[in-house]
């Protein structure tokens, strides 16, 4: 017998090779109907997999991401035997999940190409098929013949990908008439599948690598339901109205030109007093905090970058250097803020009282993005950081730490950001050449931020090999409105920074001691954070960030002094409008701040001028009614106030 536990800690005894079916049927019947693999012990297997030892198990569904991903694993699987059928001959490569569905490498031949005209026949083949109810069914087997296999096939990539296996670790995975090498886990058969959508065709290089050959990359979606993928396509076509590049253009927000460069963002007027909005917020919540501000240079000397140690992980990937008329002397545009604000740190001796020293610096950095990666403000060339570094003792870690995450979340309430979750990001254990710092030290910073993080009672996941080269991290995965998921705030404990800098303090024993280094970026970058937040809130901005926040639409010139008056009004209670003085009727004039995203209208007639009121309409809830200038006002303050308290 062998003991297996539960997530809820409850701990049952089933035979040794029981499957994880069973376990699922033992619990209940509407579970082994839905369940689709099993986690034991940090793996996922397939449902049909013996289980042998003592084990913490967790049956995944559809609800659970990784659920999700043994899904539309199998359903590449499904895919590529349907592509097998309608193209015979056809060589594949590989075809993992991603975050929304699946893709599959594929090479047609010289003579056919893939359109989406193909796309309803494949789907309707791959429902054909899953209706089949085809088990998946696991097959290990050795390596020369596995290589048999494919040389008979004559499938050169998977050939190619048996080179790099070893012998006694390579499976088979077979389904209806397609067999596949492939670790696994999958589904336990294809009936799960019941709706499918080919998304698009795309370029890709075998392995990565330029200098292969180009095969067509097929992306699609399968779901449990129809309904479930009428959902998704309509959430897609919302994604597209919210388009951050779509609405920054219609709000003129921020450009891009040729000239300027790729990748290079130009803030228009309305899209800088945003950016400066979430600046002002964020340097009071900063001050408060016991934050000072600095300003350091847009460029460093190669040095600097060497020491830091950015220059040997990132210096292939950055711009190329400065060379100045002084032979032998360069300059690199800066990637980083960190090392500028350790040589800050350094200007002066330190005492142990006056620690923790917290430096802010909203810094702009470069970095050489492939141009292909360009998108939006999402990835650009050149971005501004919310940057600070916390240099503080080893007694202190946690306790910054967890304020810095009292921070973020103050932020997340501010605008909006109510479903997040905090990835642990931890070094990878195998790969260890890949960061700076000793085992001992990147021990005490992993588990200074674990520690942070239990005792905030944050949802939390933990990722292997996305810690920074110099320590590990605490990244904030946001969902918005439609269910996306992205990285915004981030928090990174670094022991290595102050050893490569020589960064010290005197402490109470009168001796020299090396500080701990917190960094942290609550918004990330700006750049980013308002895409972001612009296809989150779809351009209806939080009132107190909103560029204008009324607009004020008089019906008729003969009411254009008494609008003046009106906005002079707002404007001496601080609040941003503008006047809309063109010859237009008033109804365009509102469909135009509408568009706009405004969050108030004010219209003023006849009638708001005699009684000196105005007539306020919302965005997207229209009329609210008359009221007097000085209640509007109060209006608008108690609606500001519950939304920054």
């Amino acid at each position: 017998m062998i003991n297996i536990t539960l997530p809820d800690g409850s701990v049952r005894e089933y035979q040794a090779g029981v499957t994880g079916i069973e376990i699922a049927a033992s619990i209940s019947e509407g579970l082994a109907r839905n369940v689709l693999a099993v986690k034991v012990n940090g793996q996922v297997w397939d449902l049909t997999r013996p289980i042998s030892e003592d084990g913490h198990i967790q049956l995944l569904t559809w609800n659970d991401d990784e659920g999700k991903a043994t899904y539309w694993h199998s359903s590449a699987h499904l895919m590529a035997e349907a592509l097998e059928a309608l193209y015979p001959g056809v060589k594949l490569g590989i075809g993992p999940a991603i975050e929304n569905g699946f893709y599959y490498d594929i090479d047609l031949g010289d003579d056919r190409n893939l359109s989406q005209e193909d796309f309803p026949a494949i789907e309707q083949k791959m429902l054909e098929l899953a209706r089949q109810k085809s088990e998946y069914v696991r097959q290990p087997i050795s390596k020369a013949d596995a290589i048999a296999y494919f040389t008979e096939k004559n499938d050169p990539y998977k050939l190619d990908l048996l080179e790099r296996l070893e012998d006694g670790s390579i499976t088979f995975y077979t389904q209806g008439n397609f067999t596949d090498l492939c670790r696994g886990p999958h589904i336990p058969n294809t009936g799960f599948i019941k709706a499918a959508k080919l998304m698009n065709v795309a370029g890709a290089y075998w392995r990565g690598d330029e200098k292969s050959k180009q095969l067509t990359r097929v992306y699609a979606i399968t779901f449990p339901k129809q309904k479930e993928l009428t959902e998704y396509l309509e959430r897609l076509e919302e994604a597209k109205r919210r388009d951050h590049r779509k609405l920054g253009k219609e709000m003129e927000l921020f450009a891009f030109s040729e000239k300027v460069g790729m990748g290079l963002p130009l803030w228009l007027p309305k899209g800088t007093m945003l950016r400066e909005r979430l600046e002002q917020f964020m340097r009071k919540a900063q001050m408060k905090a016991g934050y000072q501000p600095v300003v350091t240079p847009h460029i460093g000397a190669k040095d600097l970058y060497v020491t830091s140690g950015h220059y040997e992980k990132y210096g292939a990937d950055s711009f190329q250097p400065i060379r100045t008329p002084n032979e032998g002397e360069e300059f690199f545009l800066k990637p980083m803020n960190c090392p500028h604000h350790c040589e800050i740190y350094k200007t002066r001796p330190r005492s142990y009282k006056e620690l923790p020293v917290r430096l802010a610096e909203f810094g702009t950095v470069y970095r050489y993005e492939q141009s292909g990666e360009l998108h939006g403000l999402t990835r650009v060339r050149g971005f501004t950081q919310d940057d600070a570094h916390i240099f503080c003792r080893p007694d202190q870690v946690k306790e910054e730490f967890t304020k810095v995450i009292d921070l973020v979340l103050y932020v997340f309430k501010a605008l909006g950001f109510e479903n997040y979750t905090a990835q642990i990001s931890l070094r990878d254990p195998e790969n260890k050449a890949k960061y700076i710092g000793s085992d001992d030290l990147w021990e005490k910073a992993e588990s200074a931020i674990i520690e942070a993080a239990t005792e905030k009672g944050l949802p939390t996941v933990t990722e292997l090999g996305e810690a920074a080269f110099y320590g590990p991290k605490l990244d904030f995965m946001v969902r918005d409105a439609l269910g996306r998921k992205w990285q915004l705030g981030t928090i990174q404990v670094d022991y290595n920074l102050p050893e490569r800098f020589e960064l010290e303090y005197i402490g109470a024993d009168n001796e020299k001691h090396r500080p701990v280094m917190i960094h942290r970026a609550p918004f990330g970058s700006l750049e980013r954070f308002v895409a972001v937040l612009i296809e989150h809130c779809g351009g209806n901005f939080p009132l107190w960030l909103s560029p204008d926040q009324v607009a004020i639409l008089p019906i008729s010139e003969k009411y254009h002094e008494y609008a003046q008056k009106v906005n002079a009004q707002l404007a001496e209670q601080d609040i941003r409008g503008y006047i809309d003085t063109r010859d237009e009727k008033i109804g365009r004039k509102i469909r135009d701040a509408e568009v706009s995203k405004v969050p108030y209208m004010i219209i003023v007639g006849e009638k708001e001028q005699e009684n000196e009121i105005v007539s306020v309409r919302k965005h997207g809830l229209g009329d609210m009614g008359t009221l007097r200038v000085d209640a509007f006002v109060d209006n608008f303050r108690a609606v500001l106030a519950e939304m920054l308290n």
